[in-house]
């Protein structure tokens, strides 16, 4: 071909492909105009059932496991997040209308519901070394004899970002292409709404609205529980009973620089020290040792700390001796610590002279930093030491029991703890209807003025550095009840951490005193 050929090819080229080009975009904006005409195909509710059976005290109990998911709306009734859930309902699934039905969630808040699920009162748990740390896989799930599906059907729930749970995006969202359709929910009270159209559409989809129905919340699930079962009540959803595990009803306790953080640890204090014979005159048994350690803290402790500077060096020589015996360490270190350790010292402090520290949500467990002559502990040994059993063994049951691969991985957390919103519009507030930060124990307490058939059960750990027991039992004495309705809470104690059910011996006891609150609180 000469030069004059290929010229020629290549006009008639160029005339013929703007032609096609124009074709072509037409038929592709054509498809546009479809699609976008076309509208979202609405998210839909899905689950897998599979049948099992467990043995509880001697018993046989055939069970179904319903792993789905649920979709709330918002008031608009447009779809607004897909809630993912597992469920076990005893027997055969009819006639179930008027069991008990207990909805399960941890907290964080940004926590999966994957620890009570796998370590509580599921019809399976999962076996760990605890206190000791949990060797890699393969990791062991066994039926849970000491499971709670006797007294009630389960529902764990994980929270929005967690799990396989999600916000939907809505108009708002589909515009700005770096919305994140989950922040939405990430507030006190927005989390609340959500949890509270979940139980409505789990109590409707499976007619449940007759069943007697209980709430059993965890660390940050505690004031999602307070606020929750106040929301209910306020939408025709009276609860029978409220479990709260390792509690945290009023976080403005905790801010910063405030004496009455140092006065609510003090008998957790005095608990750990006992446990790791590290006090000066150990007691043989625990428990009348924590009364004195009360006593103390809210009494001399308390004066001593509230008179600041103005505490002459007689008195904080007295003082530093007594807290030398209530909780093991130094008078001298005491004495530089001006009276004042907080939970992160403590940890590094009290075995300090072994080498080792101790866990934050359970201090029976204890850890080697690199740098024993450091501040604060290198890492938590409660969390790292059945961390990645939980997840692995969480993720293999999910499709090998439940039968519910995913394509996208089980979100065990997410990040919404950084970016929460912990207003709280507390009920009767008055000029300060919304406080910055969650304090719950009024809601909980008019849910109980409101409803006086409500029973509320406090379970603690006497090793639990992340939600001191002694704070809970001051915020719980707060609820403003007469003496009456102050009969409807009641308090356990477990020698174990935030989760108690880690200690298998506290697990048992744990079931025996849930047995007896349920059928309390749900007589049948």
């Amino acid at each position: 071909m000469n030069l004059r050929s290929l010229f020629a090819l290549l006009f008639s080229v160029a005339l013929v492909a703007p032609a096609f080009a124009t074709d072509h975009d037409k038929d592709a904006a054509q498809s546009a105009t479809e699609a976008k005409a076309k509208p979202d195909a609405a998210p839909q509710e899905k689950s897998v059932v599979t049948r099992h059976g467990v043995t509880i005290d001697g018993r046989s109990i055939a069970y179904d496991a319903t792993a789905g998911t649920l979709i709330i709306r918002n008031d608009k009734g447009e779809p607004d997040a897909s809630v993912f859930y597992v469920a076990y309902t005893a027997g055969d699934g009819k006639g179930t209308a008027n069991r008990p039905v207990t909805f399960l969630y941890n907290g964080g808040p940004g926590s999966s519901s994957i620890w009570l699920h796998m370590g509580s009162f599921a019809p399976v748990r999962i076996e760990t070394s605890s206190p000791n740390a949990t060797p890699p896989a393969p990791y062991h799930l066994v039926p849970n004899a000491d499971s709670l599906l006797d007294k009630t059907d389960l529902v764990f729930v994980d929270a929005i970002g967690t799990g396989f749970s999600h916000g939907i995006a809505n108009a708002k969202d589909k515009k700005d292409a770096e919305a994140n359709p989950d922040k939405r929910f990430w507030g006190t009270d927005q989390d609340i709404d959500a949890f509270g159209r979940f139980v409505q559409r789990y109590i409707t989809k499976y007619n449940r609205w007759n069943s007697p129905k209980f709430l059993f919340g965890e660390s940050y699930g505690t004031p999602r529980s307070a606020g929750l079962v106040k929301w209910l009540a306020d939408n025709g959803i009276d609860c029978n009973g409220v479990v709260l595990l390792s509690s945290i009803l009023n976080y403005a306790e905790h801010l910063p620089g405030l004496d009455i953080n140092y006065v609510n640890y003090l008998p957790s204090y005095a608990a750990i020290a006992w446990y790791h014979h590290k006090l000066p005159n150990q007691p043989a048994t625990l428990e009348p040792f924590l009364t004195q350690a009360r006593d103390f803290a809210r009494g001399d402790y308390q004066v001593a700390l509230s008179r600041g500077a103005a505490l002459t060096d007689a008195e904080r020589d007295a003082i530093a001796a007594k807290l030398h015996q209530f909780t093991g360490l130094s008078v001298a270190y005491l004495k530089e610590a001006n009276l004042r350790v907080n939970p992160s010292r403590f940890r590094k402090e009290l075995l300090r002279g072994e080498g080792l520290t101790m866990g934050r949500y359970d201090a029976r467990f204890e850890g080697v930093d690199s740098d024993s002559a450091g501040e604060n502990p290198e890492s938590d040994p409660s969390d790292t030491a059945i961390s990645g059993a939980f997840t692995a063994a969480f993720n293999d049951y999910l499709v090998r029991e439940l039968h519910y691969p995913s394509d996208v991985p089980y979100a065990v957390s997410a990040p919404a703890i950084r970016q929460w919103d912990w207003k709280h519009k507390v009920p009767g507030g008055g000029w300060m209807s919304t406080v910055p930060l969650p304090i719950m124990v009024g809601d909980l307490g008019y849910a109980m003025r409101e409803n006086p058939h409500l029973k509320v059960l406090s379970a603690n750990g006497w090793f639990d550095l992340a939600t001191p027991f002694f704070a809970t039992e001051y915020d719980l004495a707060h609820l403003g009840l007469d003496a009456k309705l102050l009969q409807n809470v009641s308090f356990a104690y477990y020698p174990s951490g935030h989760m108690a059910y880690l200690n298998v011996d506290a697990l048992k006891q744990f079931k025996q005193d849930l047995s007896k609150f349920y059928d309390s609180a749900a007589p049948r």
